[in-house]
């Protein structure tokens, strides 16, 4: 059945081509939460107490999931903002990767004190996986100043990992702005959300997403029944349930898609934040709920396909015009006509 969508800010302009404007606002999605960086490390499997595995492979790339957002939205034509704080330790290779890739950073701070988030990566390389974080710079933020020129510039925020009295100053900001809010918090609702922020979160977001374990964890300590409930205070719920698919959950019903094929599996980690920048290149091209959802699975499975190490540039995936490789409305590798 299909979805209606949350409401879109004043002045937006659906469209389908590159070149033509989506709104008056210079950016179109602000994400603010963590840039990492990630040290991979494959295994054979995943260590129990008190045992020792070698490692396999070993390596380090820009992450984190505000930085793959961001990157991946605006690599798929996405006019993105980074808001993040990271330590005098950042690489300068790294700044400079965001900025070719056209990533906006004028609210990506650098804090005196404390290092870059720095994130422990174990995987088996079958899908499991474990992470240990050092928060670095993104600890504790509490209500600082939110960034509001960002906010002011973007259409819409994704908000997602990082500290929740700070991610619910953005919410309030981006709502009294009039701009709608997009909620992510990813791993960290296991252990950084409780009820009380939740209570003040959900009813400020328009979209909120979640693999199943997130989503699950959200609602047992939020005290919903089941992830459709949250329809009755989230208009929309995007869950991914990687390699059964997503479900979309809506005041009109439920959406379920399967993923798209993987022959060869690399590496799992950013699979979901491809999803989310691939869902966002339909959005903001004014398409259907069922083709934005269509459109993040084709980016989940090209990051998965690739499986990268490295913080290189991301997969090349055709974005002129139309991003994907197969459009996700048709099948073919023609654009689609322009919706009415």
């Amino acid at each position: 059945m299909a979805s209606e969508a949350p409401s879109r800010p004043p002045g937006y302009i659906r469209r389908v081509g590159a070149g033509r404007d989506l709104s008056p606002f210079p950016l179109d999605l602000l994400v603010v939460g963590h840039t990492n960086l990630d040290i991979l490390l494959t295994l054979p499997h995943l260590p129990a107490p008190d045992t020792t595995v070698p490692v396999l492979h070993r390596g380090m790339r820009l992450g984190g999931t505000a930085a793959n957002i961001a990157r991946w939205a605006r690599h798929l034509g996405v006019r993105s903002a980074l808001a993040s704080f990271v330590g005098p330790d950042f690489p300068a290779r790294y700044r400079q990767l965001l900025r070719q890739e056209g990533v906006d950073l004028t609210a990506f701070r650098t804090r005196a004190r404390g290092l870059t988030p720095t994130c422990w990566i174990l995987e088996d390389g079958h899908g499991g996986q474990a992470t240990v974080i050092d928060q670095g710079a993104m600890a504790s933020l509490g209500p600082r100043e939110p960034p509001p020129g960002a906010v002011r510039r973007s259409a819409w925020v994704h908000l997602t990992t990082g500290d929740p009295g700070y991610q619910l100053s953005v919410a309030r900001e981006a709502r009294a702005r009039g701009r709608p809010v997009a909620f992510d918090p990813a791993q960290e609702v296991r252990y950084r959300w409780r009820a009380a922020d939740l209570q003040r979160m959900l009813p400020l977001t328009e979209i909120l997403f979640g693999n199943e374990g997130e989503l699950e964890r959200l609602c047992e300590i939020g005290g919903f029944g089941a992830v459709a409930d949250l329809v009755g205070t989230v208009p929309l719920v995007v869950m991914t349930r990687g390699p059964r698919g997503v479900s979309a959950f809506s005041r009109t019903g439920r959406l379920d898609l399967p993923a798209l094929p993987v022959r060869s599996l690399g590496h799992v980690t950013g699979a979901g934040d491809a999803f989310r920048g691939g869902f966002y290149a339909g959005w903001f091209r004014g398409w259907p709920l069922r083709t934005c959802l269509k459109g993040g699975l084709a980016a989940a499975a090209a990051t998965l396909r690739a499986g990268r190490d490295r913080g290189e540039p991301l997969p090349g995936l055709p974005s002129r015009g139309n991003p994907f490789g197969d459009d996700p409305k048709t099948g073919s590798g023609r654009s689609p006509p322009q919706e009415r």
